[in-house]
């Protein structure tokens, strides 16, 4: 962090959630940082977010590698046809 000049005019610059300070005139390259926006509850729910997204993508790809896989394994397309029939006889929501 530089020296302050006494009686020298400040610009202050954001970059995002960053707050940056320079005295006028000065370099861009010279400013310091001053601040800083910090939310921790949204960057917890955006981490949160991400995460259950991940585990998403993961699972639907999980399921693609099996039906791929069922294509020339009959036990396992077996399986896959008797699930598909559990879940359309037990569903509680009867629409197509």
């Amino acid at each position: 962090m530089g020296q302050l000049t006494p009686g020298a005019a400040l610009i202050y610059e954001r970059d995002g959630h960053t707050v940056y300070q320079r005295e006028a005139g000065a370099d861009p390259a010279t400013r310091s940082e001053v601040g800083h926006d910090y939310d921790q509850h949204r960057d917890l729910r955006i981490q949160e977010n991400m995460k259950q997204k991940h585990d998403q993508m993961m699972e639907d790809r999980l399921w693609g590698e099996i039906r791929k896989e069922a294509r020339t394994n009959p036990a396992l397309q077996d399986i896959l046809d008797h699930a598909i029939m559990v879940y359309h006889l037990t569903r509680t929501d009867k629409s197509p």
